[in-house]
């Protein structure tokens, strides 16, 4: 079984539509796949509906919550989520509208620092879903600014760089339980790259979070190998996924390039039946 849990589309950063994303994931032979859009739902029902045109391919319902730390971000991903409920789209609604003004702030720090990019472009580039940092950095490299839109991160948009804004704060445990609340199973997202891991993950693991993420796009052996004692320790679900956009800057792991193991999609299949169930017991 062949599955990548971890694609956007462009209802956040991604490039490509969610009926395009499905089209793709059934052509390079994907059985399972989560849209996981950041801090929307909205790519979800689209998805849904393009994937009944492809039998053996099964959509998951999800979503990326972004939240931010002392020098940097956590993200969380919610698997099986109630993309109907109430509750996670007003709080996903304020987090994009932060993202608005977060974004406006980034783009008058680079105006001051000699790179001038439209408001209207960002827009544009953002095709009416969420404003993101990467259609700012996708902005300055069409002017030229910069020669990739990873250097944009690197040297002007990332957490130490002179136009990053701080936004709206959503802590991770407010992100496992927003996930919780919408019937979801809470994964934390790509967590080579956070430093306090190991003090994170209980307090994650306690507010109900059953997932880590550990054959993410980029990672070798080692860090595979870490992640996987840290799964083991803490009884949590090791899964996987590209974090695929479809970029075309030639950054990026090809869509299924990297793999959740057919156990792990097992339980996690298991985990959504039994919360199902519980779910119509308690109703």
């Amino acid at each position: 079984m062949k599955a990548d849990l971890h694609l956007h589309t462009t209802a956040s950063d991604g490039r490509l539509e969610p009926k395009e994303i499905v089209s793709l994931a059934a052509k390079v032979g994907l059985d399972v796949i989560a849209i996981t859009d950041h801090d929307t739902i909205d790519g979800v029902a689209p998805a849904l509906s393009a994937a009944e045109a492809f039998p053996s391919l099964t959509v998951i319902p999800g979503v990326e919550v972004n939240t931010d730390v002392p020098h940097g971000e956590v993200h969380v991903l919610g698997y099986f989520i109630d993309y109907t409920d109430r509750k996670l789209a007003i709080t996903l609604q304020e987090l994009r509208e932060s993202r608005l003004g977060r974004a406006q702030k980034m783009i008058a720090k680079l105006g001051s620092l000699g790179m001038d990019i439209k408001w209207q472009r960002v827009r544009e580039l953002a095709q009416g879903g969420s404003v993101c940092r990467p259609h700012i950095a996708q902005a300055l490299f069409e002017k030229g600014y910069v020669s990739s839109e990873k250097e944009a991160f690197d040297k002007y948009i990332g957490h130490n760089g002179p136009a990053y804004v701080e936004r709206y704060k959503l802590l991770p445990v407010e992100a496992v339980k927003l996930v919780m609340d919408a019937q979801g199973l809470p994964v934390l997202a790509h967590p080579a790259d956070i430093n306090y891991l190991n003090r994170l993950v209980p307090e994650l693991k306690v507010a109900g979070l059953v997932g880590i993420e550990v054959y993410y796009k980029d990672y070798g052996p080692e860090i595979i190998a870490g992640l996987l004692k840290v799964a083991k320790r803490y009884n949590l679900i090791p899964t996987g996924g590209t974090d695929y956009h479809a970029f075309d800057d030639g950054s990026e792991v090809e869509i299924g390039g990297a793999l959740t193991p057919h156990q792990s999609v097992e339980r996690l299949f298991a985990l959504a039946d039994k919360h199902s169930l519980e779910l119509l017991k308690h109703h």
